[in-house]
């Protein structure tokens, strides 16, 4: 069992965040995750993917992204398979970088 990184946001500020704004900080995790990897610094890759895991899971359990679960829980199995698997999606740093790029974009123009 993972510890909690995110306490706040798991105590229910998680929940306050509308889905653009859940994803875009999903994205920020992966970024770092992404960053630290090709910075070879395997073990702040994994906890930078274990915190974005971490958002995922919150994320699925907002009953208000029910309509989106299929989408959030394809994220979380690629994300697995990229990072700690065998990249059996063909996934690729930059396809990582483009899809949350749009939900931080999106999110910032909610503002």
């Amino acid at each position: 069992m993972m510890s909690v990184c995110h306490r706040q946001l798991a105590d229910g500020r998680w929940f306050d965040l509308s889905f653009l704004e859940q994803m875009a900080n999903i994205g920020s995790e992966v970024e770092r995750a992404l960053n630290w990897k090709a910075r070879n610094n395997a073990e702040y890759c994994r906890k930078a993917y274990e915190r974005a895991l971490e958002l995922i899971d919150l994320t699925l359990a907002d009953f208000r992204n029910r309509g989106r679960f299929k989408e959030v829980a394809r994220v979380r199995e690629a994300a697995v398979d990229y990072f700690s698997g065998t990249n059996e999606f063909m996934s690729s740093e930059s396809l990582w970088r483009k899809y949350f790029l749009s939900f931080n974009y999106a999110a910032r123009r909610n503002y």
